[in-house]
This record gives C-alpha cells, sequence and structure tokens, in this order.
C-alpha cells in the first residue's frame, strides 16, 4: 500500500496552515493567500481529493473564524477550479507556467465572483450595463487579488521547490 503521508505531503500542508493564519490576521481586501493555496495544492498534494479538500478546509476553517457568509459556495467552487488548474501544473512546473496559473486563478476568481455579486445582489441593474458597472467597481480589489496571488504562489511554490532542493527527505521519489 502506498503512503500519501510523505514528509512532501507534511510540508505542503504546513505551508497552507501558514496560508490559513494569513488569512485571518487583519488584511487588505482581498489580499490573501487561499487562491495560491489551491493552485499550490492542486500542483503538489499527490492525491486529488487532498489537492481539493484540503484548500476548501482552510476556507472552512477560516469562514468559522471570520464568519460564513452567503457567497461561499461560489467561492468555494472557483477554489475548487483554482485546484484543478493546479493540478494541470504537475511535471510541467516553470517560473512562467506557475505565475501564468496564478495570473489565470486571479482573473477566474475576479469574473465569477463579481458576477454573483450582480447575479444576486441588488445593488446593480440586472442588465449588461449593471454588470459591467459591477465589474468596474470591482476593479481595485483585483489588484489586490493578483498582487497576492502572485505574492503567495511564489512563496509557496519557491520554499517548496528550495525544500526539495536542500533536503532530501522533500524530493520527489
Amino acid at each position: 500500500m502506498r503512503t500519501y503521508l510523505t514528509p512532501r505531503f507534511w510540508l505542503a500542508l504546513a505551508l497552507v496552515v501558514v496560508g490559513v493564519v494569513c488569512r485571518v490576521v487583519p488584511h487588505p481586501w482581498n489580499f490573501a493567500p487561499i487562491g495560491a493555496i489551491a493552485l499550490f495544492g492542486g500542483a503538489k498534494f499527490e492525491r486529488r481529493a487532498f489537492a481539493i479538500v484540503i484548500p476548501l478546509l482552510t476556507m472552512l476553517i477560516g469562514d468559522a473564524i471570520i464568519g460564513f457568509h452567503s457567497a461561499m459556495p461560489v467561492i468555494y467552487a472557483t477554489y475548487a477550479l483554482i485546484a484543478v488548474i493546479g493540478m494541470l501544473l504537475r511535471n510541467r512546473e516553470s517560473v512562467p507556467a506557475v505565475g501564468a496559473c496564478a495570473l489565470l486563478s486571479s482573473t477566474i476568481f475576479f469574473i465569477t465572483t463579481n458576477f454573483d455579486v450582480w447575479a444576486r445582489g441588488t445593488t446593480y441593474a440586472k442588465t449588461a450595463a449593471g454588470l459591467v458597472a459591477c465589474y468596474v467597481a470591482a476593479i481595485p480589489y483585483f489588484g489586490n487579488t493578483i498582487a497576492s496571488d502572485l505574492l503567495f504562489t511564489a512563496i509557496f511554490f519557491g520554499a517548496f521547490a528550495i525544500a526539495e532542493r536542500k533536503i532530501p527527505a522533500f524530493a520527489k521519489a
């Protein structure tokens, strides 16, 4: 029987825990590590179930601390999709590929969550102009999403790569 609880798993999980802590401490709007955690989890957890469940569990723990909200289903589904994007990075990791996937993740999050705000809310008219207004109003938050996804993705993938090179127990088998 193959074990999945390897040193690589524990390192990846530790980086995710750090991400949870970063999420629950005070931070600017949309500047959180969850998109990077989902991307990293998808790329690094050997079991696909871990790759999706662990990032969503980090969200659930964070939401239990900071508060549950009505947008959770859309946000969680978006992070599950980002984890799948991370799975596409497996064995193809390069700085450009990881960076492109981080930007794609930020964009998907922006599109899905703001569409949800428009579709379920009462702030914007249910017209094409209302949808555009919703997206335009969210642009300042999009900058924070991009910045945090790029920063935390670089930290997670970079720290993991350094550990793989410097500590034999973390190297791929």
